[in-house]
């Protein structure tokens, strides 16, 4: 008789609104904190998914990423593993910069970001080689110790874009079309032959109503 395949269902957490200094800015390697709406962000997070049932959680080690993560790992009484090859992905000469300055100062279009990235094209950026192997390697950390198992996983936004482009098997160019907002949760079920979005970039916080439910 056929037995189909149980999942592993990947839950992708992006950390909160950061800090308003390094709005618009190619943070990347920076270690900030969250704004004030980031740490409201994170408490509708944690109300959407108390409860849920998760059998392993990840998460990157930068701050915004730990601030993220704390209602939620006080509300489910958990820790999480952290995994430093999720932290996000270094800009090189980009870090820093807002997004309108990046024309002038080095000729390219900031919204073609991950197309610069891919083809090498950012000064002293982490090569793509050395970004896709890293998270692909956490991945595959991760997909081992959580086969057919529920795996929370809170880190960055270009980190959830490579983890799509991987899964997916597409360029990670190509992600471009994925926008991944503040605190937004992406789901996605993993067979061996296929992965399937389920639910994606949803922002829980933006659902609160004034009582606190979603």
């Amino acid at each position: 008789m056929y037995v189909r395949e149980q999942p592993t269902r990947l839950h992708l957490v992006r950390h909160g609104e950061v800090d308003e200094a390094y709005h618009q800015v190619f943070g990347g390697s920076i270690d900030m904190e969250l704004s004030l709406l980031g740490h409201e962000q994170a408490k509708g997070l944690a109300k959407f998914l108390n409860g849920r049932n998760f059998d392993r959680i990840y998460r990157s080690p930068m701050i915004r990423v730990r601030q993220t993560a704390k209602p939620l790992l006080d509300a489910l009484e958990r820790e999480a593993e952290v995994i430093d090859d999720l932290r996000e992905v270094d800009f090189g000469v980009w870090t820093g910069h807002k997004w309108h300055e990046i024309q002038g100062k080095f000729g390219v279009d900031a919204e073609e970001w991950l197309a610069h990235l891919e083809n090498g094209e950012v000064a002293e950026a982490e090569s793509m080689d050395g970004y896709r192997s890293r998270i692909s390697g956490s991945l595959e950390r991760m997909m081992r110790e959580g086969a057919g198992q529920d795996v929370l996983v809170l880190c960055h936004g270009g980190v959830i874009r490579m983890l799509l482009a991987l899964l997916l098997e597409e360029p990670f160019s190509k992600m471009s079309r994925f926008e991944v907002d503040f605190a937004s949760l992406t789901v996605i079920e993993h067979r061996s032959n296929r992965a399937e979005i389920k639910l994606h970039n949803f922002a829980p916080w933006l659902w609160l109503g004034k009582n606190g439910e979603v």
